[in-house]
């Protein structure tokens, strides 16, 4: 019971240690690809994790074809892919703009729920994701005019927004499918098989992308921010994060993620010293209200279909 109690703090905790990289990423996509620097932080966590991988060998050894497919959809998609793409997206835009627009996981994971699990949505789910889609809008086109192109060259806010929006859609697709793998195994399994599957897809990616820099030229920081983001907002965050969702509802756990824009928003203001224009601020404002309401009749709904068994 305590652990139910606490779970949802855990999980607050946790997303607010993702909002702690983005410093540390703005210098890094200066100087390596985002492919390259996501595969280094899965490297350094793939050697926190492997006394993990040997701990809990006879657990992975029963999990089945299911647990494995949906595990590798986490490592490759929502681990890898999304990480470079949100890695990608700060060299486009404002990272303020790439962060806010993350909390459109919440609405894609109760969707997903919605989809795959049959859950029933109550018809006060659509107003508030209407309101959810404008704020949205609003973070990506303060101007409220959607320009692909500036003259006769390509708009590259457009494409940072595409690459936050679709990385938040596969975190959110790792949301629903994390909860059903941790009906089999544990926080810690699940955790460590994820950052090794990633890794080795990020592996031959690197290669295919040949994105593998001159190692000399790697400077001593771009190490150490290299350490830091994949100890903080990598590793320790997960272990606190599916720790914490493992005993919470996801309906619940969508608004505990909404620690992630509260810290990102006083990071980037202290270190990047980053602020968003007013209709932005307006529209962060509109989408982490609709999303609080989506968690809301989400979790009201949840609980009258427990009254109800």
């Amino acid at each position: 019971m305590k652990l139910q109690k606490w779970g949802p703090w855990l999980v607050f905790i946790a997303a607010m240690l993702w909002a702690t990289d983005a410093p540390f990423r703005v210098h890094l996509t200066k100087e390596l690809s985002s492919s390259f620097i996501v595969l280094a932080e899965h490297f350094i966590d793939v050697i926190i994790i492997l006394p993990i991988l040997w701990w809990k060998r006879d657990e992975i050894k029963q999990l089945r074809k299911k647990e494995w497919l949906a595990v590798s959809i986490i490592a490759i998609g929502s681990s890898a892919l999304a990480s470079v793409m949100f890695t990608k997206a700060f060299s486009y835009v404002n990272p303020s703009v790439a962060i806010v627009l993350q909390k459109l996981q919440p609405l894609i994971a109760i969707g997903l729920a919605a989809s795959l699990l049959k859950e029933e949505l109550h018809a006060r789910f659509w107003v508030w994701a209407f309101f959810a889609i404008a704020g949205a809008y609003v973070i990506s086109f303060p101007n409220l005019a959607p320009k692909l192109f500036d003259g006769e060259t390509f708009n590259p806010n457009f494409m940072g927004v595409t690459l936050a929006l679709t990385a938040a859609i596969l975190w959110g697709a790792g949301t629903v499918i994390g909860k059903f793998v941790l009906s089999r195994a544990s926080f810690q399994t699940m955790t460590a098989l994820r950052f090794l599957l990633a890794f080795v897809f990020l592996l031959g990616m690197n290669g295919y992308e040949r994105a593998f820099p001159a190692f000399e030229t790697v400077s001593a920081r771009s190490w150490l921010y290299i350490v830091v983001v994949a100890v903080t907002s990598g590793v320790v965050s997960l272990f606190i994060y599916y720790q914490g969702l493992a005993y919470t509802k996801a309906s619940i756990a969508t608004v505990a993620e909404l620690g992630f824009p509260l810290a990102a928003v006083l990071v980037n203001y202290f270190a990047l010293d980053i602020k968003l224009q007013i209709p932005q601020l307006l529209g962060m404002g509109l989408l982490l209200l609709a999303i609080f309401n989506l968690t809301e009749v989400n979790r009201q709904a949840t609980e009258s279909c427990y009254e109800l068994q």
